[in-house]
């Protein structure tokens, strides 16, 4: 039979066939890897924005706080205060003992009312997967001593002072390091053998001594009280913040500032990657959707030819063999097309397709052609 511009079909049966397996698997249902980047920005996502939200608060709460002078003139102001409290002030002040101090362990005439004691392991670990020794380190020890202490005006004439309840519950209590020191493990031969064997190489013992010490500029952001003529600053009742840190009010500020921009730009580029990857599997659902619509349309074009052709030849459908060639319609098919996987043809027939060569059934280029072998 003739080679023409107008290929004959095959049966509906074998169209379906060869439609679905040209798909390549391509169920267009997410992959593994989709779903777990779309699951894991999401989650990240909402946990930046929670995080970015509690920041974007603390930093209205800051700048909404009253500052509050300890002057001779403090105690009237909060009698006169309903409540006799400030619900969130900020005061700025020196750190004054109320009696006893702490000393520092290590330096001399060193005076403190807050004192930690830290020490740390520090060890070299072998990653298994990156074939690397990764510097670790471990607290094994820390111990904080506490005194009662007030802060007092910088005037050394103005007598008024605010004590601190619970200091330690406050954020952003940055200590002064008073000390430092670190104490190198002994290596032996067979301690060294052991290391690598195990996979852990001690390097030593880090210990430090924090204090915060009498005479030091802090400030303080909290409830401000007036309890039996003592002014007490404690942590708020209406779960603001609590702050207890020797930066001044503006640096203390702008350090929230920058912790709220840090956490919308995660917040962002997770949501970014979250919407990107949701977008993406979007997409290819649609491009799937559009390239079943274009196979159902060649399906149906393929089914009207064929009907065509077969009154033409007068040729009975159920006098053709389901494993003959879509074109000659005489010969056994003996090639596959890729990429698009049909088998459709006998090698005859390739050859005689015209250039570009292109699948009978799909029109899709022919990259190559495999030998097809039926035993």
């Amino acid at each position: 039979m003739e080679l023409k511009d107008e290929l004959l079909p095959q049966s509906d049966e074998r169209l379906s066939e060869n439609s679905t397996a040209h798909r390549m698997d391509s169920s267009g249902k997410p992959s593994t890897a989709q779903i777990v980047v779309l699951a894991t920005s999401s989650a990240l996502t909402g946990l930046f924005y929670t995080i970015y939200k509690n920041r974007a608060t603390t930093v209205a709460r800051l700048k909404e706080a009253k500052k509050v002078t300890i002057d001779k003139d403090l105690c009237n102001l909060l009698s006169e205060t309903p409540g006799r409290c400030v619900p969130y002030a900020v005061i700025e002040g020196a750190v004054r003992n109320v009696k006893e101090t702490l000393s520092s362990q290590f330096v001399d005439n060193c005076k403190g009312v807050i004192e930690r004691l830290t020490l740390k392991e520090e060890k070299m670990v072998w990653n298994r997967t990156t074939h690397l020794w990764n510097s670790t380190e471990k607290v094994i020890h820390q111990r904080t001593n506490t005194v009662p202490f007030a802060l007092g005006s910088h005037d050394e004439d103005v007598s008024a002072f605010v004590r601190i309840i619970r200091p330690l519950d406050a954020a952003e209590l940055d200590l002064e390091t008073t000390y430092e020191n670190f104490h190198p493990t002994v290596q032996s031969l067979s301690s060294v053998i052991g290391h690598f064997i195990s996979g852990e190489r001690p390097k030593g013992i880090h210990e430090t001594e924090e204090m915060l010490r009498v005479g030091d500029s802090v400030t303080g952001v909290g409830e401000l009280v007036l309890d039996n003529n003592l002014i007490k600053l404690q942590p708020p009742k209406q779960g603001f913040p609590y702050f207890l840190t020797r930066l001044d009010y503006d640096s203390l500020l702008g350090k929230q500032v920058k912790s709220v921009r840090l956490w919308r730009i995660l917040a962002l580029v997770s949501g970014l990657a979250a919407c990107s990857t949701f977008f993406y599997i979007l997409w290819k659902r649609y491009m799937l959707h559009k390239q079943s619509k274009k196979e159902r349309s060649m399906l149906e074009e393929f089914k009207e030819q064929q009907k065509k052709r077969m009154r033409e030849l007068n040729i009975e459908e159920s006098s053709v063999s389901p494993t003959s060639c879509t074109v000659c319609l005489s010969r056994e098919r003996s090639c596959v097309f890729l990429e698009c996987g049909h088998v459709c043809a006998c090698s005859q027939c390739y050859d005689a397709l015209p250039q570009p060569k292109k699948c009978p059934i799909c029109r899709a280029t022919i990259d190559r052609v495999v030998p097809l072998y039926n035993s």
